[in-house]
């Protein structure tokens, strides 16, 4: 039997540490996929991206693949010589820093017929409000989270 130490103890660091868990999977166009003639920029203009989540590039390896790259690039849809690309069909990418970043197809011609993302990364932590407004300390995941190991430890 699970002893009660252990139970509030996973229940505090779930409560106290919720944002490893919390990270989200984005699958890069949805059932579409990483293709040609897809909007991309409407797929990611109503997401957040937090530093930890996942992007993830799902696409036949022969006809595409994935690079990483500046605005420059991608603004005009250049491929940098030695880039390094993803090409396995199933490639994900870990958001591991906060800022803008750029992703486009380096098969000719594709990102000029719409296969490029950009998005901007936002860390973990937000700002702290510098309004009289406070935040609240804890989120829904949170609370949800206290009152389960509540429950549990009453009943043990």
């Amino acid at each position: 039997m699970v002893s009660k130490t252990v139970i509030v103890t996973f229940g505090i660091a779930s409560i106290l540490f919720p944002t490893a868990a919390m990270a989200i999977e984005y699958v890069v166009g949805d059932a579409s996929g990483w293709t040609i003639e897809y909007d991309y920029h409407a797929w990611a203009e109503n997401k957040v991206f937090l530093v930890g989540d996942k992007l993830v590039f799902n696409y036949a390896p022969l006809d595409h693949n994935v690079l990483e790259v500046n605005s420059t690039a991608f603004e005009r849809c250049i491929v940098p010589p030695n880039k390094e690309k993803f090409s396995t069909g199933n490639d994900e990418i870990v958001l591991v820093s906060p800022g803008n970043k750029w992703y486009i197809c380096g098969v000719s011609g594709h990102c000029a017929a719409g296969q490029k993302l950009a998005i901007t990364v936002q860390d973990k932590n937000p700002p702290t409000p510098s309004s009289s407004v406070h935040a609240i300390p804890f989120s829904g995941i949170q609370v949800f989270l206290a009152a389960i190991v509540v429950v549990v430890t009453i009943k043990l």
